[in-house]
């Protein structure tokens, strides 16, 4: 059996533990783009990345393509983005960490996302 090698604070190969998801709202903390609300396109549990809608946007210089209709030139796109420079908002566009709640129903357990700050369910 092989020696995992250290990335960060997480082993090489185990994915991250992301309590975003697709489609939340989130704030961007820290960067470039610092302030910056968008929503949530893609999640990389490999790499730990967001794709959020409007922020951290790059410029990629595309050549023309006639036949699967790709015009060139410059177009600007999303870049993914460390998912801890990104914080939850709630409805009420309070930026918030995630907690869980554990609730029993019958014989069946169901884990819901909580907002840390107000408590509502996200």
């Amino acid at each position: 059996m092989g020696v995992m090698k250290l990335s960060g604070s997480r082993l090489k190969g185990a994915p991250a533990r992301i309590r975003i998801k697709k489609n939340d709202t989130v704030r961007v903390i820290t960067g470039r783009d610092k302030g910056k609300t968008g929503r949530v396109l893609e999640v990389d549990h490999e790499r730990g990345r967001l794709l959020v809608e409007g922020v951290m946007l790059v410029k990629r210089h595309t050549r023309a393509n006639p036949q699967r209709q790709i015009k060139g030139g410059i177009a600007e796109r999303e870049a993914s983005i460390h998912v801890s420079n990104v914080m939850l908002l709630t409805s009420g566009g309070v930026a918030t960490r995630i907690g869980t709640k554990v609730e029993t129903e019958g014989g069946k357990t169901r884990r819901t996302r909580i907002a840390r700050k107000t408590g509502e369910t996200v």
